[in-house]
């Protein structure tokens, strides 16, 4: 079986497709290692770390009550869950354990894609990406990535940008 064949990366190139982003389709790349970091992914496609667009799934937790948000940031930075919860009008952000992330995005940390999820995610797509001509993104396994957009990643996911670092 070719790693396109792999589930993950199907899903996501057939989102990618459905949704009229074809180029970015066709543009996925399968890497011969995994690619786990930015600085990894940065390195596998010979761009800035900041052009990574790292898909980082957070529990949003009020009231008691996790529910999954998705914060696709960039690569330089780290994303400040103070800030984040007061976006997202939380309690509090924590990170997501390893079984939430696969229960709401249906890929594994390390893979998970901006789309192709099981159902939408709340988004915040990191305003420091726009820099960046290309943006490249996780496309649904550790090994594969596709290229894309600030304004693309804003477009599939129906994300609001944020500034998502102090």
């Amino acid at each position: 079986m070719s790693a396109l064949d792999h589930p993950g990366i199907r899903k996501v190139a057939a989102a990618l497709s459905e949704s009229g982003h074809h180029e970015a389709a066709d543009g996925i790349r399968v890497l011969a290692d995994a690619v786990r970091t930015a600085a990894e992914a940065a390195s596998a496609v010979n761009v800035p770390v900041g052009a990574i667009a790292n898909s980082l799934v957070f529990a949003a937790v009020r009231d008691g009550v996790a529910t999954p948000l998705l914060v696709l940031t960039s690569g330089a930075h780290r994303a400040d869950t103070d800030l984040l919860a007061e976006l997202a009008g939380a309690d509090r952000i924590d990170r997501a354990k390893p079984d939430f992330v696969r229960e709401h995005t249906g890929q594994v940390i390390g893979g998970v894609s901006p789309i192709g999820h099981p159902a939408p995610i709340p988004t915040f797509v990191d305003v420091d990406l726009e820099r960046y001509e290309v943006v490249w993104a996780a496309a649904g396994h550790p090994h594969a990535v596709f290229p894309t957009t600030y304004a693309g990643l804003v477009a599939l996911t129906g994300g609001t940008p944020a500034r998502v670092a102090r």
